[in-house]
């Protein structure tokens, strides 16, 4: 048997697949079949994914795609698994975990990943049902793209599919399935399951494996296992920096939600600040508060230790392994903050990521945080601040309760950027760039579940639009535009997501 998936309907359906993971052998996976999904439909979809994962728009709006996207056909070639790892969730060691609702498809000529989430019961499902509901598969298809919008590395979104399906969660629920596509769906957690379990010859299989497909530089590296580390280390540096600068919160990052290649992947819990709150929890599953907004990049750090500590093995002797592990890590703290820094003044439209930046910076998120100002809005509002001698700001000001000490901080802040010599418009417009009009903020997601619920699913398709284009102005704004970039009503304090989510 073969991993590769032909096409489906015809040859230009662009669904060809070729052996990935699943040439890594039985240790590493389980192959089975997803789980029919009744009377499937489609909820959404993202031509945008299609087109980079190499499918044609005439198969993709076929009944054979619906069919495969559902887990109700397999295209001919594909040999559907579910992969086995561990990890530590909440600080804890679980255990074996593996995907417990997720089979992959297969891999794409493009490169891609195909996987099913929410496609019925694997041997990793530990007494779970191996579904997923609309709720959360809208959410999670929303976000990913979202992110995708905003420059942040994630998994991609390709499609739900839905059904009557019944689903018990906190309540009855009805399924549906996300298919979600990625360069690699590995994780952390995959090695420490092999570490573990002392299986090393596994281990360095996988290693090996990670190295050659997507960190070739690193075999030439006098030591590539080190190299390997010290790579990963760095691009999680870098996402958590661009989490942080857009006030993205995961809810839920244990070691087997921690990408190998530095992606944001499992959409669960996860929220957008509103207001700034270093302290905000999303995830309200998360009673301790481990993976609150600020606590993220330490938490990111800890999760790389854990990744660390499992490749060991393959860095030789006791003393020379745990010297190579730490001189890897080592790179973290300076990267993210250094990536932080510069991405905090481009948003303030500061010439130079100095420590005359850093002040600034650090003092307006202090006053945000004090008056509970709202991130987007005013990141968003920032980019038309006049510099000029006196100007007011107002409709920045109107944001801080404390008028005295943000007037004395815009003071410092309309100074700097007179003495760059920027050209006002072109400074303002490089600040639009990076500052979004428009994030998924919880109240957008609800909205469009609550009507995809009573079997609407224009808004789920309205928002994907909008959410690819989050730093554009619209010509003609319509209240609608205007909603979405606004603050959010009082019923969105009410929402609350969790890990069943």
């Amino acid at each position: 048997m073969t991993s590769s998936c032909e096409a489906v309907a015809s040859a230009d359906s662009g669904l060809r697949c070729h052996k990935g993971f699943a040439a890594l052998g039985p240790a590493f996976h389980t192959r089975l079949r997803p789980t029919p999904l009744p009377e499937p439909f489609w909820v959404a979809r993202s031509a945008d994914v299609a087109r980079s994962v190499g499918l044609g728009a005439d198969w993709f709006g076929s009944d054979d795609a619906l069919a495969v996207f559902a887990g109700n056909a397999t295209a001919p070639g594909s040999d559907p698994l579910a992969t086995v790892y561990s990890g530590h969730q909440f600080g804890v060691w679980a255990g074996q975990l593996g995907d417990g609702r997720a089979i992959l498809l297969g891999e794409t000529a493009s490169g891609f990943e195909v996987q099913l989430k929410g496609s019925g019961m694997t041997p990793y499902s530990r007494r779970a049902d191996g579904r997923a509901v609309l709720r959360s598969s809208i959410r999670e298809f929303l976000c990913s793209e979202a992110m995708h919008g905003l420059g942040i590395p994630t998994t991609r979104a390709l499609c739900v599919t839905g059904s009557a399906l019944p689903v018990r969660r906190e309540k009855i629920e009805t399924a549906a399935v996300v298919t979600r596509v990625a360069p690699s769906f590995i994780r952390f957690g995959h090695f420490e399951h092999f570490a573990h379990h002392d299986q090393h010859a596994a281990l360095g299989q996988l290693t090996d494996f990670v190295i050659d497909r997507y960190y070739p530089r690193c075999r030439d590296a006098a030591q590539p296992v080190a190299a390997l580390l010290e790579a990963v280390t760095l691009r999680t540096a870098e996402l958590m920096a661009q989490w942080q600068a857009v006030g993205f919160c995961h809810g839920v990052m244990n070691t087997d939600n921690m990408s190998i290649l530095g992606l944001t992947i499992d959409y669960g819990p996860f929220g957008f600040l509103d207001v700034f709150d270093p302290g905000h929890v999303c995830n309200h599953s998360d009673h301790q508060g481990r993976y609150a907004y600020a606590r993220q990049p330490n938490v990111a750090l800890w999760n790389l230790h854990a990744l660390a500590q499992a490749l060991l093995p393959l860095l030789g002797a006791p003393d020379e392994a745990s010297e190579l592990a730490l001189a890897a890590l080592e790179p973290y703290r300076h990267a993210f903050e250094r990536a932080l820094l510069s991405r905090m003044s481009t948003k303030l439209g500061l010439a130079a990521a100095d420590e005359s930046a850093r002040k600034l910076v650090d003092d307006l998120l202090r006053l945000m945080a004090e008056g509970r100002a709202d991130m987007t809005i005013t990141m968003r509002r920032l980019c038309d601040f006049d510099s000029a001698p006196g100007a007011r700001n107002d409709a920045l000001r109107d944001l801080f309760i404390d008028r005295a000490a943000f007037d004395a901080w815009a003071l410092r802040y309309a100074e700097r950027l007179r003495s760059q010599f920027s050209i006002e418009a072109e400074r303002r417009a490089r600040m639009r760039r990076v500052n979004p009009r428009v994030v998924l903020r919880n109240h957008l997601a609800e909205t469009a579940i609550r009507r995809a619920d009573a079997g609407d699913f224009s808004e789920v398709e309205r928002l994907l639009e909008v959410l690819a284009h989050p730093f554009d102005d619209p010509a003609d704004p319509s209240p609608q535009d205007l909603a979405d970039a606004g603050f959010p009503p009082d019923w969105a304090r009410s929402i609350e997501v969790s890990c069943s989510s």
